[in-house]
């Protein structure tokens, strides 16, 4: 079949279309495309966000604050200042004492003492001092009557002699131990009659272990008043602190039972917990002297055993 004459120049026109439309197509596909313009805001405009302080960072390195450490609980700053944690805890209005974070500023020192005279007393470790042994008098033993007939020498009764007993001398108070704190003069007693397990090492161990059998009775060491009872200071297990005075305070951890709330007040020799072995691996008591929230070694406190 042949295609008529007259149809060739409608077909040589659309071939011609279609080329130019190809043409147009490869030439915009090689054409390099138009940069895009960044409209949103420039970041280098907006202002940085101050970074966050944590609270109280202005008394940073003051006397009289606390800087808190990983690990860190208001009971265990507590400790380590020699303070109820109820009492830091209001000086500082915080409204959840479980709240506090690291690298916050705490005052440890109540807000109506001068946190530099604090600072300034020396940290020394207490000491009992030597008190002074009382003269033994002996009184005059009367000469026996002289022998007679009727009464020989040898059956004549001696007059014993009368026994003296020495005086004991009061304790030393503030004014006879020159250069010691008047908080101090404590009347110490040993919290149990154990054997010594484990002694004061001043880092790894903070007090001295008292071996016993569970359920022992362990006894405040001098008059105070509680200020923690429970089992929320980790490694200490059921733990008891005492604050005797401004200065001094006790501790007796891993018990078995606590026989004493927070607050009340105790007086020496008192039964306040049972011996057990709570967050510890055998039975034990772990007593501690702080003064000022330093560890001092017990058995240069309480009284020779």
């Amino acid at each position: 079949m042949t295609t008529p004459y007259s149809t060739l120049p409608g077909i040589r026109f659309l071939l011609g279309g279609a080329f130019a439309l190809i043409l147009t197509g490869c030439a915009s596909h090689l054409r390099p495309p138009a940069p895009l313009e960044n409209r949103s805001p420039s970041s280098s405009s907006k202002p940085a966000e101050p970074e966050r302080l944590p609270p109280g960072h202005e008394n940073a390195g003051k006397p009289g604050y606390y800087t808190v450490k990983p690990g860190d609980t208001l009971i265990r700053i507590g400790l380590e200042t020699g303070q109820n944690w109820k009492d830091i805890s209001r000086w500082n209005q915080l409204e959840n004492a479980d709240l506090i974070e690291v690298g916050q500023v705490l005052r440890v020192v109540s807000p109506g003492q001068d946190p530099s005279q604090v600072a300034s007393r020396p940290v020394v470790t207490p000491r009992i001092e030597p008190r002074p042994i009382a003269p033994v008098t002996t009184a005059p033993v009367p000469a026996a009557p002289p022998a007679t007939a009727a009464t020989p020498a040898a059956s004549a009764p001696a007059t014993p002699p009368v026994a003296s007993t020495p005086v004991p001398a009061p304790a030393a108070g503030p004014a006879a131990s020159a250069g010691r704190d008047a908080d101090d003069d404590v009347n110490w007693l040993w919290p149990s009659q154990g054997p010594i397990v484990t002694g004061f090492e001043g880092t790894r161990s903070k007090g001295v272990a008292i071996s016993g059998k569970e359920g022992d009775p362990v006894l405040a060491a001098a008059d105070g008043r509680v200020v923690y009872a429970g089992s929320g200071l980790r490694g200490y297990g059921n733990l008891i602190i005492i604050k005797h005075n401004d200065t001094l305070l006790t501790a007796y951890a891993h018990n078995k039972a606590l026989l004493v709330r927070e607050d009340q007040m105790v007086r020496r020799g008192q039964k306040i917990a049972e011996m057990g072995s709570s967050d510890t691996d055998r039975v034990k008591l772990h007593f501690e002297v702080r003064r000022k929230g330093k560890p001092v070694d017990p058995v240069k406190v309480l009284p020779a055993r």
